[in-house]
């Protein structure tokens, strides 16, 4: 099957019989888009489609092209992944992104949930409380980075060692302890929203290592990081590989 053919049901199988409003103004961009992305890219590398969805989605919400999220919504939930999956996807972003494009995210998120007669809110996947989330949260930063945290803490001077704090109880305590996606999903999608920033170079050094640590082996960051091409281009998907190059050099 070549690729035009294996476009064509990839995207019947994520958005079912729709034809795309470009094709009727742009049908040759269409096609360079729907054979690019759903006939070569949705097959390239080793993660499944609930996979790509999520990094699809953590992806779109960082970029805030809003119309295309919202449409890759109603594709996740085809390809099989829980209301309470999504939710906890593009909950992930708050710390890279902030609140008001998060925000912004979680908005379309409900609209599609909403029009599918989805009952909002969804089940709490809260773990913490105040007075475990720092702690909470420090024990997952050890699991994910190792005894360089305690150093990073250390070395903070005294008037930024809050933002360490924050670090632990925010970023790590309230986002990476909640349910429904194991931490091997949430430092890949962690990984993702980085590398579509741009400029955060350094951080998705960090984060190369703390996949590996997680068990993410060099060819899974390969492929999430291929399947964000389409949707952050290039030059920031050269950056983030030469990142995982870097950190985890060919044998």
């Amino acid at each position: 099957m070549d690729r035009v053919e294996k476009s064509k049901g990839k995207y019947k199988q994520l958005f079912g019989e729709s034809v795309p409003a470009p094709y009727a103004t742009d049908p040759d961009f269409q096609d360079i888009l729907s054979n690019f992305i759903f006939g070569e890219v949705f097959y390239q590398g080793n993660l499944d489609d609930k996979q790509r969805e999520l990094i699809t989605l953590v992806v779109l919400a960082t970029n805030q092209t809003l119309p295309q999220l919202k449409a890759h919504v109603g594709a996740a939930l085809n390809v099989g992944l829980t209301p309470v999956e999504i939710k906890e996807a593009v909950y992930q972003c708050a710390p890279y992104i902030g609140f008001p494009k998060t925000l912004n995210a979680i908005n379309e998120v409900n609209e599609v949930f909403k029009a599918k007669n989805i009952a909002l809110p969804l089940e709490s996947q809260k773990t913490v409380d105040e007075d475990s989330r720092f702690e909470k949260g420090l024990t997952t930063q050890v699991e994910i980075f190792g005894n360089v945290i305690s150093k990073m803490r250390e070395a903070a001077p005294a008037n930024q060692k809050h933002i360490q704090d924050y670090l632990s109880a925010f970023c790590f305590g309230d986002f990476y302890t909640r349910g429904a996606l194991d931490l091997k999903t949430r430092e890949l999608l962690t990984l993702c929203i980085i590398s579509a920033l741009g400029g955060c170079e350094s951080q998705v050094k960090s984060h190369v290592l703390g996949n590996n640590n997680v068990g993410n082996d060099k060819e899974t960051l390969i492929s999430a990081i291929t399947h964000c091409l389409p949707y952050m281009g290039f030059p920031r998907t050269l950056n983030a590989l030469a990142c995982v190059n870097e950190i985890i050099p060919e044998n």
